[in-house]
């Protein structure tokens, strides 16, 4: 079973947060969370018995197809991707998706909490670490979006310090993204007030949720 990985769901939606919203782009969402933020959206894919595991040839035909209908890219999320090793299904995704007519493979972007090492070589890291859980060293050194979700005060000190740890690791330019926990209107406002005041951070916006899609 090991070229398998337990799938909640995979769909080809639009970007809706962080740096890339609003592109096209196809989501493999995978399971099991040992993180488990009392906030959190997707606590369906906290648990990894729950699902069935999917052949990573199948996924990746899967993305090929998203990339036919003008996908940008695919996004491995969770859940904590992480949680698993990531390279069998990054290889095959690469390796399926890069013909004769498109001599580069489709881009892979991962979205995590980074409590486990980084693997799979993904093209864009979004990091999304949580005050309980620190994440690696190696994923903050490669993180290209730093996405803090903010629920009170004591998250915008967490967000500093994460900001802090990044430009002290890594060698490249990172995004800081500060996201307020949806339908939290003294969250919402908080963060708003915090980026217009502070030039580093942008504001991230769920706007599929919004829309009203996936």
């Amino acid at each position: 079973m090991k070229n398998t990985l337990p799938i909640v769901e995979r769909f080809h939606s639009l970007q809706g947060e962080g740096a890339h919203v609003g592109k096209s782009a196809f989501f493999i969402r995978l399971a099991s969370c040992k993180v488990r933020c009392p906030w959190c959206d997707t606590k369906q894919s906290w648990s990894e018995n729950a699902y069935p595991k999917i052949d990573i040839f199948d996924l990746s035909q899967s993305v090929v197809e998203a990339r036919t209908n003008g996908a940008n890219f695919v996004v491995l999320t969770g859940g904590e991707p992480l949680h698993h090793n990531l390279g069998p299904l990054c290889e095959a995704i690469r390796q399926e998706t890069k013909t004769e007519r498109t001599s580069s493979s489709i881009s892979i972007h991962l979205e995590t909490s980074g409590v486990d090492p980084l693997s799979g070589k993904p093209d864009w890291v979004t990091l999304s670490p949580k005050p309980h859980a620190p994440p690696k060293i190696d994923v903050l050194s490669a993180c290209d979006e730093l996405k803090i979700i903010i629920n009170d005060q004591t998250d915008l000190i967490f967000a500093e310090e994460m900001a802090s740890q990044i430009k002290e690791h890594s060698d490249h330019k990172t995004l800081f993204f500060l996201q307020a926990v949806w339908n939290n209107k003294q969250a919402q406002n908080l963060t708003y007030e915090y980026v217009k005041n502070n030039s580093e951070w942008r504001l991230s916006i769920q706007t599929h949720k919004w829309l009203g899609i996936q």
